[in-house]
């Protein structure tokens, strides 16, 4: 884990870890977000937040019901070969937004790509996660893409939209 120095004091931020990695026996495609929001912390889930798009993208592409117990949904997802983690381990932040994130350390992310043989395609989950994983500067085994946001704050695309640009999960 590499911490990164900030020019913003955490002193008086919450700190919070974030998730283990979900994963399956064969992951094909590893999805990596910045951090979990406040509310998936707190339900220690990913995208825990109702708004966020990611589940409602998956159930488009993999018609995985959303509404499904998130035991249920995490099984069908890596059915799909498909793995969850998110580039920062921990950090200091004030509420859920990303540019709020100071002192982050990053997730081994070489040692995790490398338990994963069948592994052909990163992606990464937003330009803040795309941002902290070229920071770490390592050595990349597959492709990595940045795609939009699922964030509820990502205003620029449509849920339409951001569900043609994450096909790519489904195309392997």
């Amino acid at each position: 884990m590499l911490p990164v120095k900030d020019a913003i004091s955490a002193n008086s931020l919450p700190c919070a870890e974030g998730l283990p990695p979900v994963r399956g026996k064969f992951t094909e495609v590893v999805i990596l977000g910045s951090f979990p929001s406040r509310q998936s912390l707190l339900y220690h889930e990913y995208y825990g937040n109702p708004q966020n798009h990611f589940w409602k993208i998956i159930e488009a592409l993999f018609q995985i019901d959303r509404h499904l117990p998130y035991n249920v949904r995490i099984s069908r997802l890596t059915e799909q070969r498909i793995a969850l983690w998110d580039v920062v381990t921990s950090c200091c932040r004030q509420g859920s937004a990303d540019a709020g994130i100071r002192t982050p350390v990053f997730n081994n992310l070489q040692s995790f790509f490398g338990s994963c043989p069948t592994l052909r395609l990163i992606v990464l989950n937003g330009t803040s996660a795309g941002r902290y994983f070229k920071l770490m500067k390592i050595p990349v085994p597959v492709p990595a893409r940045v795609l939009p946001s699922t964030s509820p704050a990502n205003t620029r695309y449509s849920l339409d939209e951001k569900i043609q640009m994450w096909k790519i999960i489904r195309s392997l």
